[in-house]
């Protein structure tokens, strides 16, 4: 006689067990494949593209400059160091007409450049000061295939905007409180997706922040305090060591949180207490960098045991890393170009390029894509073995922001002067 009990525990897990490990599969962060109406052949949607990494799907066209392989340059209106984003067959940006003290959204044809819209998000409230690297608008764009996300320093606030894609507001939400006194140097974090969120972070000396909305209604979803210490990072989302982890650097510390509630994962000491750069990661290790007051690089177990790895004394400060084939690539804010073992940090080269550097790099067609802030281009190799420059190309004379590359074209804005006057322009290379 079958004994029923063993039976009964079988035939319960089976019906019950999709629904008991539910929450681990959703969980489980996809990227843009949570997201339908996007594609991360042809879209970069949000701040580092579709791989939330700077890795590019595809390649992109390694002799380039301000004639050369340009299927259209546009005028871009204001002044922001936002990155274009790029879904369909629309390309979004923010800036600031800092006179008139107007922030705005704006939209670019993907195929002509033609400016398609412009929405006024907010006016007025401007900071008496900030940093002479940073704008009013240096928050990129994020966007699910149906709307837009954009953020705002103004009024001693920060606000988030939803947009549709024609520029229609939808909702317009208070995120939290910034408004810094010790250092005035603006705000620059992007708002970041995680499947029905947007997540927005907030980081000076009082009430430090991060908080999702819904990004239908823009209900509050969750909020977290941060360590109250002015920091400029991007949060990132991976699936690292087994779940979803939301990371950040700032405040003297890499920190991991659950994505889906806010709540704390664990902590490292280290990096600085200013970073603007976004976390990476290989395997279970995430590598960060700052800052202010010291300079340092740090790689974490990102396993919850707070483990460093490895650390040194260069600085990535204001741009990204990018890891690609167990090997960590650094452009430091001199223009000194490092390659590291990311399994342990042992220095594979060193190579003097020229900085300063605030431009964050793309890996697309089996080359890495890193901007210097005077404009130069420098396409090279990952190889840990020497450098291997393929490419050095000069587009306009003031680069900040980050390139987009998808669908095999790279999108960029830089600035140059024309009569005497900064102007910035959107670039579609191919």
């Amino acid at each position: 006689m079958i004994n029923a009990s063993p039976l009964r525990s079988i035939l319960l897990f089976l019906l019950l067990g999709p629904f008991a490990m539910g929450s681990v599969a959703f969980a489980q962060e996809k990227g843009v494949a949570d997201f339908p109406q996007l594609s991360a052949e042809n879209d970069w949607p949000w701040w580092r593209g579709p791989q939330r990494n700077g890795i590019a799907v595809g390649k992109a066209p390694i002799q380039f400059g301000d004639s050369q392989n340009v299927k259209w340059k546009v005028p871009v209106p204001g002044r922001g160091h936002s990155s274009p984003i790029v879904v369909g067959n629309k390309i979004f940006l923010t800036s600031a007409d800092e006179a008139q003290q107007i922030h705005a959204a704006l939209c670019f044809d993907r195929t002509t450049g033609k400016q398609l819209w412009q929405t006024e998000i907010s006016r007025g409230g401007f900071p008496d000061d900030n940093h002479a690297k940073n704008t009013e608008a240096t928050p990129s764009v994020a966007c699910d295939g149906e709307r837009l996300f954009v953020t705002f320093y103004h009024h001693e606030q920060v606000q988030a905007t939803a947009l549709d894609l024609n520029g229609k507001k939808l909702w317009q939400k208070f995120v939290g409180d910034f408004h810094p006194q010790r250092y005035e140097y603006g705000y620059a974090p992007s708002p970041i997706l995680y499947q029905n969120t947007v997540i927005i972070a907030g980081e000076w000396e009082k009430t430090s922040f991060l908080a999702a909305f819904d990004r239908a209604s823009g209900a509050e979803v969750w909020r977290t305090k941060r360590p109250s210490s002015i920091s400029f990072s991007t949060p990132v989302i991976g699936h690292i060591a087994g779940k979803d982890q939301l990371l950040l650097s700032g405040s003297q510390q890499i920190a991991s949180y659950d994505p889906a509630t806010g709540k704390p994962l664990w902590t490292a000491a280290g990096c600085a207490a200013a970073t603007c750069g976004t976390i990476v990661w290989d395997g279970d290790i995430v590598f960060a960098s700052g800052g202010y007051p010291q300079s340092e690089t740090i790689a974490v177990k990102a396993d919850g045991s707070g483990q460093v790895v490895w650390k040194n004394n260069q600085k990535c400060y204001e741009q990204s890393m990018i890891t690609t084939g167990g090997h960590l690539y650094a452009l430091t804010d001199n223009g000194i170009l490092f390659c590291w073992r990311a399994s342990d940090g042992q220095e594979m080269w060193k190579q003097r390029l020229k900085g300063p550097v605030s431009s964050s790099p793309v890996l697309a067609g089996g080359h890495i894509y890193w901007a210097n802030e005077l404009g130069t281009h420098y396409v090279f190799k990952p190889n840990p073995e020497r450098l291997e420059i393929v490419a050095e190309n000069q587009l306009g004379r003031d680069s900040f922001a980050s390139p987009a590359i998808c669908g095999g074209q790279m999108f960029h804005r830089t600035a140059m002067q024309v009569g005497g006057k900064r102007q910035e322009f959107l670039f579609c290379l191919e």
